[in-house]
């Protein structure tokens, strides 16, 4: 039975190849989908066919839609021989299939079906599905709490399965599935040792339960420790007995006791069978009795009266084990205080044991949160939290005719100002001086969907400083922009200029007068991009905004974030230091962030996750935060949450299939220098479906192409991200509960481009280490020069002689060298992933001084105004030689990361090339490799391509020590 349709639109196609013999073809497009097949009609002699045809397949399972393919062929068609030519093949994923509503059309270059077709040309489609009505949204990213139940079900059981396939993979061959460390001490290539203190340390804790015959609770939560909790659901009461001698009801709620502990449900006035559905979780560690007490009583101004209760002894409660089913809830008489079944009514509740990996563990009240006030409880309970959708929002400002001035007699100074939200840019004036200027200048903003704001758009002449007439004014919704995925030009229109005429003197206006002046615009939503919300250094997301653009995922990361240790106190209550703690982690579009540990300087977490890996060049970001929240009911008061610490891994640096468990260093800089705040300690395996998929991601631009074909100035893109993080910021503190902008901001390193003397000679000194080899060499050199060492100046000299008489081993003895150095790094490759250095990033040797101009603020606090003025000014411009800096420190880096180790496929991918060029060095005179060489790089323009090479992008993919940076 069908549940929902799919449609593949065959618009047209260009450029075809001509297959029938007289310089032409007659084709048509043959689409398959799920087994179903359905073709359009054939265009006669025609190689830049228009088809314009839709065909419909049903959609079986909507839930398995993103693992499916479309095949789509186009074949010449032979009338006379009933026989068909290939012309072309395109194939979608069914990641990038999207709803109906949100298709555009989309040209794909065909694909040849072996390497002796001859294919050219490309194909437009437009690619979408229509949900049923009653149907799942096989591509929704919102569930309902039930639908995400069902899924952690199925997600549980599928992670079971590739766990248990993982285990018999490494018998059969022999291996252990956690990787021991090494014997001896790993050494850190090219870094001064930090002390101990703030140095990495790997840990071992009692992942999954421990052993080799885990059960099945840790199919989801293997890689964290197990919490083991008692669960208490109050689900409703009836026929309750009335307490109010005038209206006979009571108003009821139910108070669950262990112990000391004791949490209570909501009441309501003047019901006698309430509804709470509410769950409460007891830390197994903190049990302080073994009899469970479940009270209901009567709401009153002076004392609650007791109505009944219901007790368990704890030895007879049950465990429940995800993925079974929920415990179902019973009915039970309620005793009086005696224990007696004398009372009237009864309760339905349920009770159990179970872990954290149990679905009722996120929204639970739990018993260390019970001094909690009631508003807090909210911010802190565990939530996922997905980034809004942005898009660049591109407006190219033509031209404008039939302006009316309200002065002729003067040139005017005409300018079009554009606002969108909180965002505004303003047009050069134009050159012309007439009521007909032109602009053609562009302005690019940031936008998140669902689309909330308007463009707006108001010419303006300037009539002297900061007075501006408004000579019309135009709003254009972005519901009703044009969306495109490539560098196809948007089609140009003209709007109507409309002005309001107030009356002096009256609060009221007059309707809105419409005139003759037009403004002519192109404006589109460009989904080509990546919009940057992130530092690039930093980035965790690469793939651009438009859906049918995504590649399907090459791996799976799951991070563990199991403890916190020996955390330093940022408040005080009554004068005593206290931390209530959460982790936020970001990866991609998707945060999560744990729930609150109250009051505990060692917080226990011990929650997993798990994100999609697109590009495995990207960096996973965990910050530790204090909640200031839940201790300030009043929001009034306006408490920002504060910083911790965070900590950064770049997948890349991670070996597959590996789970690395250390303790972080929290490190934080205040005005009184570098402080440790305490360790974080995380479990991490990042896995992969495929090793070639993951190589060949390598030589792939880093950046979408339209950063390429059309590329943003680096001014625009700067700003453009402090647009984007300000987007991401106040969406995000919509949600309930709110991730709040502080920690948005500290998690996208909202000033990272600030000016700081301390980053600015780290950077100095992070060159200075890069061109130490170029040192080295001259310093060896001179050894050779000056005979120290006359067996080694013997040798040097042979080695020259030989190459001398025969040149072409200069280029097979460097690339066997660079190998040979490769595989003797391989013993001393870097064995935990990158963290924070305070030596690399110069934070123990800062002084007061520097301190102070770090921490100023930006504007600077300085009350004169000449002071102010030249120190901002010195601070932009040292801001950008710092970055400048950085940028030559980090190609320098990613050279000498090239045989380190660091990235191990990356360095696999070089001493395999290394191997290849030598033995094709040593066959290929040098003679014709130069030829080749030569005529390859001033080869015409026209057989260049816009895209970076092979070995540039192979070259941005290469990890820095960027990743240290504090």
């Amino acid at each position: 039975m069908s549940k929902g349709k799919l449609v593949v639109e065959v618009i047209d196609a260009h450029n075809l190849m001509p297959k029938d013999g007289q310089g032409s073809a007659s084709p048509f497009v043959e689409v398959d989908f799920d087994n179903q097949r359905f073709r359009t009609q054939a265009k006669q002699k025609d190689l830049n066919p228009v088809w314009n045809q839709k065909l419909v397949f049903d959609i079986i399972e909507p839930a398995n839609l993103h693992n499916m393919t479309v095949d789509v062929n186009v074949y010449n068609e032979k009338k006379s021989s009933h026989q068909r030519n290939f012309l072309g093949k395109v194939k979608i994923v069914g990641t990038s299939i999207v709803r109906q509503g949100e298709e555009v059309l989309q040209r794909f270059a065909l694909d040849k079906r072996s390497i002796f077709s001859h294919i050219k040309g490309e194909l437009g489609l437009k690619v979408y599905y229509i949900e049923e009505k009653g149907g799942n949204n096989p591509n929704s990213e919102k569930k309902s709490k039930e639908e995400k139940s069902v899924d952690d079900k199925k997600e549980g059981k599928q992670h079971q399965q590739q766990q248990q396939q993982r285990q018999q993979s490494s018998q059969q061959q022999g291996k252990v599935v956690e990787e021991k460390k090494a014997e001896g001490k790993p050494v850190t290539m090219h870094a001064t040792p930090q002390p101990a203190d703030y140095a990495l340390k790997e840990t071992n804790p009692h992942l999954g339960g421990g052993g080799v015959n885990r059960d099945k609770t840790t199919s989801t939560y293997d890689l964290v420790e197990q919490m083991q909790y008692l669960y208490a659901r109050v689900v409703k009461a009836r026929d309750l007995p009335g307490k109010d001698i005038t209206s006979g009801s009571s108003d009821p709620y139910v108070e669950v006791k262990l112990g000391n502990y004791k949490g209570t449900t909501k009441h309501f006035e003047k019901k006698s069978n309430p509804e709470w559905n509410q769950v409460f979780a007891f830390s197994k560690e903190r049990l302080q009795s073994s009899v469970l007490e479940v009270v209901v009583k009567d709401k009153s101004f002076i004392k609650d009266d007791f109505i009944g209760r219901v007790s368990f002894d704890l030895n007879e409660v049950p465990t429940r084990v995800p993925p079974d089913s929920p415990l179902a809830p019973q009915w039970y008489r309620l005793e009086d205080k005696n224990g007696e079944s004398k009372v009237k009514g009864e309760l339905m509740l349920s009770v159990w044991m179970g872990t954290q990996a149990d679905e009722a563990f996120p929204e639970a009240w739990h018993s260390d949160a019970a001094a909690v006030h009631s508003d807090g409880l909210t911010n802190i309970r565990s939530k996922v939290y997905l980034s809004p959708k942005l898009w660049y929002v591109r407006v190219n400002v033509i031209e404008a005719q039939d302006l009316l001035l309200c002065d002729r007699g003067r040139f005017p100074e005409l300018s079009v100002k554009v606002k969108l939200g909180n965002q505004m840019m303003k047009t050069r004036i134009a050159q012309s001086k007439t009521t007909s200027p032109l602009w053609n200048e562009d302005l690019v903003f940031v936008a998140a969907e669902p689309f909330e704001d308007y463009l707006v758009l108001s010419v303006e002449d300037r009539l002297g400083p900061n007075k501006d007439e408004i000579l019309g004014r135009t709003v254009i919704p972005l519901t009703a922009v044009e969306k495109r995925v490539d560098h196809r030009i948007v089609n140009s229109r003209w709007f109507n200029l409309e002005k309001n005429i107030a009356l002096d003197g009256d609060k009221k206006k007059e309707k809105e007068v419409k005139f003759s002046s037009r403004i002519h615009l192109r404006v589109c939503l460009d989904g080509g991009y990546h919009v940057l919300d992130e530092s690039t250094l930093y980035s965790s997301d690469l793939r651009p905004t438009a859906k049918q653009l995504w590649k399907p995922y090459i791996g799976i990361l799951e991070v563990g974030i199991l403890s916190a240790q020996n955390l330093l106190p940022v408040k005080t209550n009554n004068g005593r230091g206290m931390a209530d703690t959460y982790c936020v982690a970001k990866y991609g579009q998707k945060w999560v962030r744990t729930r609150t540990v109250i009051d505990s300087f060692s917080p226990k977490w011990n929650e997993q996750y798990t994100w999609e890996v697109y590009d495995p060049c990207t960096v996973i970001t965990v910050g530790v935060f204090d909640n200031l929240q839940i201790r300030v009911p009043d929001k009034a008061t306006g408490a920002k949450d504060m910083r911790i610490g965070k900590v950064r891994i770049r997948l890349s640096t991670l070996e597959t299939d590996r789970v690395y468990t250390h303790s972080y260093p929290l490190l934080m800089l205040h005005n009184s220098g570098v402080k440790k705040m305490g360790e974080l300690q995380l479990a991490v395996r990042f896995s992969c479906s495929s090793l070639v998929n993951i190589m060949q991601i390598y030589t792939h631009p880093y950046l979408p192409k339209m950063h390429y074909l059309y590329p943003l100035s680096v001014a625009q893109l700067e700003c453009l991200r402090y647009q984007a993080i300000n987007t991401v910021a106040m969406r995000l503190n919509r949600a309930e509960p709110p991730l709040r902008r502080e920690v948005v901001e500290y998690m996208l390193d909202v000033d990272s481009h600030m000016w700081s003397m301390r980053r600015s000679k780290a950077n100095f000194f992070r060159i200075m280490s890069v061109l130490s080899g170029l040192v080295s060499i001259g310093k060896w050199f001179d050894d050779i020069r000056n005979w120290k060492n006359p067996i080694t100046t013997v040798l040097v000299h042979i080695l020259f002689l030989i190459l001398v008489w025969y040149p072409k081993l200069i280029l097979t003895t460097f690339f066997g060298y660079m190998c040979l150095i490769g595989i003797w790094h391989y013993r001393f490759r870097p064995r935990n992933p990158p963290h924070m250095d305070i030596r690399l990033s110069q934070a123990d040797a800062v002084s007061p001084d520097e301190l102070d101009e770090e921490f100023d603020t930006f504007p600077t606090s300085r009350n004169a105004e000449i002071v102010r003025m030249r120190y901002d000014r010195l601070r932009s411009v040292a801001g950008r030689i710092q970055t400048v800096f950085g940028d030559f420190a980090t190609q320098g880096e990613r050279f000498q990361s090239l045989l380190s180790w660091r990235d191990p496929r990356a360095t696999t991918i070089f001493i395999t090339f290394c191997f290849l060029a030598c033995a094709l060095t040593y066959v290929i005179p040098f003679q014709v490799l130069a030829v080749l060489v030569g005529v390859y790089l001033l080869r015409h323009p026209r057989f260049r391509s816009k895209l970076p090479s092979v070995p540039l992008n192979f070259l941005r993919r290469l990890p820095a020590r960027t990743d240290s940076m504090l």
